[in-house]
């Protein structure tokens, strides 16, 4: 008999630990908990390590909501600089990008369109109510697998109102993009990139007066009136940071009085 390796992610300790042994009754299901997102990362490295990887990760809605939310037995305990809270839906997404087979359902305490909608766009598989029949969770787990996609019907019509909006939001943001100069779109990738005006003439071999007068521009070709608006409007028109190279990327994005700083 094939087994399915389920991993439950909740920092609701009594919550993972019943589900988990309910699943565990299944003859055909091998379960572990984790109680926090950086517990489930690493569980997930440490079953590949060993050749046995999961197969689907059932992650809490609101993982990471609670403060001093505990690692479950199953998973031990986190270096203190790996504490740090992970939202279920950025779970699902890291999981999705590192680890493509793995199939994600989101457990969720409501019905919540816009938000069910944010998972499917993460690379969840489903989202299922916490509250549903183990018969249910066990169909949706075994459904996944089979590269099917599960929604509460109640859900349907709203999350497909949302993915429609997002896809219109997004349609317009590619138009404005494409309003700029391919040197505009240079400066907004490095705004993007989280680069400073001085870094951003480093990197195009400007002085901070032109790069100035770039930002200025595209800021007011997106419509917006400061750089992490723009950055967020380039986010969903698509447009990634700047590859690596000269400059200094990674720096933090600081803004006054909606300008970066230098």
């Amino acid at each position: 008999m094939a087994r399915i390796r389920v991993l439950v992610v909740d920092d609701h300790r009594i919550f993972a630990e019943s589900l988990a042994a309910a699943l565990a009754a299944e003859p055909d299901v091998d379960v572990s908990a984790a109680g926090s997102g950086p517990a489930a990362l690493r569980a997930l490295e440490r079953a590949a390590a060993e050749g046995r990887g999961y197969d689907v990760l059932l992650v809490d809605a609101e993982l990471g909501a609670l403060t001093g939310g505990g690692e479950l037995p199953a998973v031990p305990a986190p270096r203190q600089e790996e504490t740090a809270a992970v939202d279920g839906i950025a779970l699902v997404a890291g999981v999705r990008a590192a680890r493509p087979a793995v199939r994600s359902v989101v457990l969720a305490e409501k019905d919540d369109p816009r938000a069910a909608a944010r998972a499917l766009q993460a690379g969840a598989s489903g989202w299922v109510a916490k509250d549903c029949s183990l018969q249910r969770l066990l169909s949706v787990i075994r459904g996944v697998l089979r590269d099917e996609t599960h929604l509460p019907p109640a859900l349907l019509t709203g999350v497909l109102r949302e993915l429609t909006a997002a896809r219109k939001h997004r349609t317009d943001s590619e138009r404005l993009v494409e309003s700029l100069t391919p040197r505009e779109r240079e400066v907004l990738r490095c705004m993007v990139a989280g680069l400073g005006r001085k870094a951003v003439a480093e990197r195009l071999f400007l002085s901070p007066h032109t790069v100035r007068t770039h930002m200025q521009n595209v800021l007011g070709k997106l419509g917006v009136h400061s750089t992490l608006a723009a950055v967020a409007l380039a986010r969903r028109a698509g447009v990634g940071p700047a590859d690596p190279g000269t400059g200094a990327l990674g720096r933090d994005v600081v803004e006054r009085g909606g300008q970066l700083a230098q």
